[in-house]
C-alpha cells in the first residue's frame, strides 16, 4: 500500500536485531518490562450540560468540582457533551483518514499542505509538519511505530490541496479552543485564582497546535509502542480518538489502560499547567501502545501560549522557577538530543 511509511525498509537494522525476550532476574523469559500487561481503568467522566446557566447552582458548582479533582487525581478525565457538534467531528476525522491515506511520497514533500512548519528550537532549518519513525532510533523502544502531521493553526489559512480540509480543520481548532479556555478558566478558579484573563491574552487559537495521528498495524506490536511514554508541553491537551484504544496511563506506579469512550472527548493536563498550578494539576505520563491488527486514529489539540508567554505560578511559595514556553521547549529538546528522553518539568524546580 503506497500509503504506508516504509517502517521495514528504512528500520531493517532494529528489526532484525530485536531481542524477542528478554531474561528475568530467575533465568526465565519474558516480555520487556515497559511492555509489560496493564490495568484497566475508568477515568472520570464529566457532563458539561451541567455547566448550562439554566442549571442549578449546585449542579454546576459539583459540575466544576468534578473537573478539578479529576485534574488533582489522574491529570485525565473524559467529558460529554463538550460542545463539539458531532457534524464537526465527523468531518474531521472522514478528512483525517483522507489525508493519511494520500501516498506515503506525497505526504512527506516539505511543502505538503502550504504549511509553515515550527521553526527548529536547534537550527534555522524549518521542521516538517508531517512525521513517523524516529530518525535517531537505535532500538525497539525509541521506535514509535506511527505518523502524524503537526498542524500549527496559525497557518491555516494559507493551507492549500484542499478546501474541505481547510475548513474542516479550522472550524474543529475554533471550537475546542472555546472548549479549552472553559476548562482552564475552571482549573484557575479551582486554584481560588481569577486565571480567564491570563489564559485569554496568552493563549489564542494562533498559538494552538492539532496533530493528527495514525497508528498502523505493527508486526511486533508487544514490542513496540504506538507513541513513547511523555507528558505534553502545553496547558491542556483535548483529545479525540476511535473506539479501538491504545491510550495508557501512569497511575503510581503502574500503567492503565484507558477504555474509549465513543461519545467523550478526553481532557489531560499539561506541564505548564502543572507549573502554573504549583503542582496542584498532574501532567502524567502517557503513552500509546501499537496494535498489530488494526490501525487507529487519534487527534490531539495542543492548547499552547505565546512563545514568550511568562509561565509563573500565582500560588507562593512557588515550586517552580517563572521561565517562558520558548524556554521550556528549548530545554525539552536540548534534553531529548542529549538524553533521548524529555526530561521536563523537574530542570525548573526550586532547589
Amino acid at each position: 500500500m503506497d500509503f504506508e511509511p516504509p517502517f521495514h525498509e528504512n528500520y531493517k537494522t532494529i528489526l532484525q536485531n530485536r531481542p524477542d525476550k528478554l531474561d528475568d532476574e530467575n533465568g526465565g523469559r519474558q516480555p520487556p518490562p515497559q511492555l509489560m500487561l496493564i490495568e484497566h481503568c475508568e477515568l472520570p467522566l464529566i457532563d458539561l450540560s451541567h455547566l448550562q446557566t439554566r442549571g442549578s447552582s449546585v449542579v454546576r458548582a459539583k459540575c466544576k468540582e468534578n473537573i478539578v479533582e479529576a485534574a488533582q487525581k489522574w491529570g485525565f478525565f473524559q467529558i460529554l457533551n463538550h460542545g463539539v457538534p458531532p457534524e464537526i467531528l465527523e468531518s474531521m476525522k472522514h478528512e483525517q483518514t483522507k489525508l493519511f491515506r494520500l501516498p506515503f511520497q506525497k505526504k512527506a514533500e516539505l511543502s505538503f499542505l502550504n504549511l509553515l512548519p515550527s521553526p527548529s528550537l536547534s537550527s534555522s532549518l524549518p521542521t516538517k509538519t508531517y512525521r513517523w519513525g524516529n530518525p535517531q532510533a537505535t532500538c525497539l523502544k525509541q521506535l514509535p511505530w506511527s505518523e502524524a502531521f503537526q498542524i500549527p493553526l496559525a497557518s491555516i489559512s494559507r493551507m492549500k490541496e484542499s478546501d474541505n480540509f481547510r475548513v474542516a480543520v479550522e472550524t474543529y481548532g475554533m471550537t475546542v479552543a472555546n472548549l479549552a479556555a472553559l476548562i482552564t478558566e475552571i482549573l484557575a478558579e479551582g486554584l481560588g485564582v481569577k486565571g480567564a484573563n491570563y489564559f485569554k491574552e496568552n493563549c489564542t487559537l494562533s498559538t494552538c497546535f492539532l496533530r493528527m495521528n495514525r497508528y498502523p498495524p505493527c508486526p511486533l506490536a508487544s514490542q513496540v509502542f504506538g507513541l513513547m511514554p511523555h507528558t505534553d508541553s502545553d496547558f491542556l491537551t483535548v483529545l479525540c480518538q476511535d473506539k479501538i484504544g491504545g491510550l495508557q496511563l501512569m497511575e503510581g506506579e503502574r500503567w492503565v489502560s484507558v477504555k474509549p469512550n465513543p461519545n467523550a472527548l478526553l481532557v489531560n493536563v499539561g506541564d505548564l499547567f502543572e507549573a502554573w498550578s504549583n503542582g496542584v494539576y498532574k501532567s502524567v505520563k502517557h503513552r500509546v501502545m501499537a496494535s498489530q491488527e488494526v490501525e487507529r486514529f487519534s487527534m490531539a489539540f495542543f492548547y499552547c501560549p505565546f512563545k514568550h508567554t511568562l509561565i509563573e505560578s500565582p500560588l507562593k511559595p512557588a515550586l517552580y522557577r517563572s521561565f517562558s514556553f520558548e524556554e521550556y521547549k528549548a530545554q525539552v529538546h536540548r534534553d531529548v538530543q542529549a538524553t533521548g528522553d524529555k526530561v521536563g518539568l523537574s530542570r525548573f524546580l526550586i532547589q
